[in-house]
């Protein structure tokens, strides 16, 4: 056995006695406040279990393992990553997460500390996904502080768990924008827990985050991301009409390694890149702005079954390479490409009773909204596949075999728009299958 094994070996086993060791001496005889608690999110639902359960300390965690085909070999996805060249069929492990939550209370059993830390381990190795600690204060009962590694205040799609979420992924655009969702940074949240504040439903975010997310190992420029998000949670209507919705705003950038910035531009030839290279642009800021709105409509039925409507859009500037409009992952060293995006994720389900459910899905990125079709690859204009606009139509069925376990059948029906680039002339051949089967305890 070699010395990286064992070394493993004895980590494991010492994080095994720890979290044991919290976990016994986290039993305590405090009296929890269910009606302080908003039951309705995922943080008052593990709250209130865990001091059902343990009374400080609760275990959470889910695998994902599926079955992938494709139409052909080596397609490029955002579902699951790239297919291997030789190959159009797959099994993997999507996601397999287990994830700790500490409460701790006051001696008015008022909470005044969360911590929550979770990591992700599939056969491409194991990462840290959640790391953070959030302090409540308890004199109005309607701020709180979060900082460590968390998910970004932006969107709705973005904050909904892949765990709750009904589709196997989420859309192109906040994969590609918000990569693995979460970012490094501190968090200032307005969000009453008084049942009889008149701002009840409101809940406000706004922080402070590196910008670059886990792409990168460590902050790489000192310019930072402040998101915000207003939300209203959900709101009865009537008896049975639902609805919330919110805002959402990014404002960030990066540092210009460079002093060559492409932006799209008229010519006699019609819209291309075109280079700025004054010597100043090194060391200027490179703008990387998102504006964010979404809505959802939740309608019971006497039958036990509900309908769901959600809609969000997004749209704004990025920065990003030739190659790419993710925010890079270290600083460039090759021209800044600063472009206008807009997108969208629309979904449509039903439930018919607690077990069966089918929806439609429907997303789009369009990564660059100043140019289109045939204008994309047209010699000498410096646009390529990057600036492609794709949209995808996933419907699927869920079946839902007990409260820990789900069956997932989902098919994605993806689509480019025709350009002069090669092999994006007309529409590729890359839909995807995916059947899943979601454990969760």
């Amino acid at each position: 056995m070699s010395f990286a094994c064992l070394q493993l070996s004895s980590v494991s086993r010492r994080l095994f006695i720890l979290l044991f060791f919290l976990a016994g001496s986290g039993v305590l005889q405090a009296q929890f406040l269910t009606q302080m608690i908003d039951t309705s999110t995922n943080v008052g639902k593990g709250i209130l279990q865990m001091y059902k359960k343990f009374d400080r300390i609760y275990f959470t965690g889910y695998m994902q393992p599926q079955f992938q085909v494709a139409q052909e070999k080596g397609v490029d996805s955002w579902n699951g990553g790239d297919f291997a060249p030789k190959s159009n069929s797959r099994f993997m492990l999507r996601r397999g997460r287990v994830r700790l939550d500490y409460v701790r209370m006051n001696s008015n059993d008022e909470i005044s500390l969360y911590f929550a830390f979770q990591f992700d381990g599939t056969e491409r190795g194991v990462v840290i996904r959640d790391f953070w600690g959030r302090v409540f204060e308890n004199k109005w009962h309607v701020l709180n502080l979060t900082t460590g590694m968390f998910a970004r205040p932006f969107g709705y799609e973005v904050n909904l768990s892949s765990g709750d979420r009904e589709t196997p992924e989420r859309g192109r655009m906040s994969q590609i924008l918000m990569r693995n969702e979460r970012d490094l940074g501190a968090m200032i949240s307005f969000e009453p827990r008084r049942k009889d504040h008149p701002l009840r439903n409101l809940k406000i975010d706004a922080g402070v985050f590196n910008g670059q997310g886990l792409t990168a190992s460590s902050e790489y420029d000192s310019y930072k991301d402040f998101i915000a998000r207003a939300a209203w949670r959900p709101y009865p209507l009537t008896k049975e009409f639902f609805i919330s919705g919110g805002l959402s705003y990014l404002n960030g950038g990066l540092f210009q390694n460079t002093k060559y910035t492409y932006e799209i531009a008229n010519g006699n030839n019609g819209k291309h890149f075109l280079v700025d290279s004054a010597d100043d642009n090194i060391g200027r800021k490179s703008p990387r702005q998102y504006y964010g709105a979404d809505i959802q409509l939740k309608w019971k039925q006497n039958n036990g079954g509900s309908t769901e409507l959600r809609a969000e859009y997004w749209r704004g500037t990025q920065t990003g390479s030739a190659g790419t409009s993710e925010t890079p992952t270290a600083l460039l060293n090759e021209p800044y490409y600063v472009r206008q995006f807009d997108g969208a994720f629309i979904y449509l389900l039903q439930n018919f009773t607690k077990h069966h459910q089918v929806g439609v899905k429907y997303d789009w990125y369009d990564p660059n909204t100043e140019v289109e079709g045939k204008e994309i690859g047209e010699g000498g204009n410096n646009l390529n596949a990057t600036d492609i606009k794709f949209s995808t139509v996933t419907v699927g069925y869920n079946y839902i075999i007990n409260e820990n376990v789900r069956l997932m059948l989902w098919y994605d029906i993806i689509k480019n728009e025709s350009t002069s680039v090669t092999d994006y002339t007309g529409d590729k051949k890359d839909n995807i299958f995916t059947a899943r089967l979601q454990f969760k305890f």
